[in-house]
């Protein structure tokens, strides 16, 4: 198991409930990366059976080496515990857009989806997108919408959705790793540059139950108090690492009412991960509860 310091901090797992990824600028150090790719373009890993703990997979490949980074240790146990399940893994080879207009060969960005079937647990998988060199804004790495990943939906659905509002592209230096929850919805880019881009995809199901699994050191009582809500006098002075704040932090694309629904499914998921079912952000949850009897 990876050191508690290792471990993802309590507003970090926030972040990631309510956005539904997170980020490491090259956290794989580039030794790594320079065999990763030596590997992957003389004969790409082989993959693991469904359900293999992670700490047997990829006995002979440098992969073994890269999901045992103590840093990407701690975070992924921090998200789907210890010995997580090997669900299954992807190479991304993404030749120039050239090249393949040369073959003939249609040109097209992947489709918006998720990489799920309609799937309404809050347990939930990760994905592991690993990028072993650095990704330009011509190669135009993965597309993501931040904040998507609890609208429950049928995998390719929104397939049809391009560009919505507050979409990212990832652009980052070798060595950067992405941990997506599965719903979020992605899909690749066109490669407009003059190198192949690679990539890495592993996904991961947890095999205990996700409550307090991170490093809950910095988690107090008062992240949980009542707070005022639309309260003019806070507006831009809330602590940036609140709980609550973050959990009621809308994307872009968030329509003004059918937003609200993106910050009750959040603190539902914060329930579940706190093991606290008193929990509130704001009080979304607790004003639909009130049903008095007396």
């Amino acid at each position: 198991m990876a050191e508690r310091g290792h471990h993802l901090t309590t507003p970090e797992m926030a972040r990631f409930v309510a956005r539904g990824f997170l980020r490491f600028d090259a956290l794989v150090p580039d030794e790594l990366n320079q065999r990763f790719l030596a590997e992957v373009q003389a004969g790409p890993p082989a993959g693991n059976p469904a359900g293999t703990p992670l700490p047997d997979c990829y006995p002979k490949s440098v992969v073994r080496e890269i999901v045992r980074l103590p840093r990407l240790e701690g975070v992924i146990e921090s998200l789907v515990g210890p010995n997580p399940r090997f669900d299954h893994h992807g190479i991304h080879f993404n030749p120039p857009a050239a090249v393949l207009e040369e073959k003939g060969l249609r040109v097209l960005a992947q489709h918006t989806h998720q990489d799920s079937t309609i799937d309404p647990r809050l347990a939930f998988d990760i994905q592991i997108f690993y990028f072993p060199h650095e990704v330009t804004p011509e190669m135009a790495g993965t597309r993501f919408v931040p904040g998507s990943h609890l609208r429950v939906v049928s995998e390719a659905a929104v397939g049809r959705y391009q560009n919505i509002l507050g979409q990212q592209k990832v652009t980052c230096p070798a060595g950067s790793v992405f941990v997506f929850h599965h719903g979020l919805w992605h899909g690749g880019e066109v490669n407009r540059s003059d190198r192949t881009r690679f990539m890495l995809k592993i996904r991961l199901n947890p095999s205990v139950r996700q409550c307090r699994l991170w490093n809950t050191d910095d988690l107090v009582p008062e992240m949980a108090a009542p707070q005022p809500i639309f309260d003019p006098t806070r507006l831009g002075t809330a602590d940036p690492d609140d709980i609550q704040t973050i959990l009621c932090t809308p994307e872009p694309w968030f329509e003004f009412d059918t937003g609200r629904l993106e910050f009750i499914a959040r603190t539902r998921l914060w329930r579940y991960l706190l093991g606290d079912d008193s929990f509130d952000a704001h009080y979304w949850l607790t004003r639909l509860e009130n049903e008095p009897v007396a």
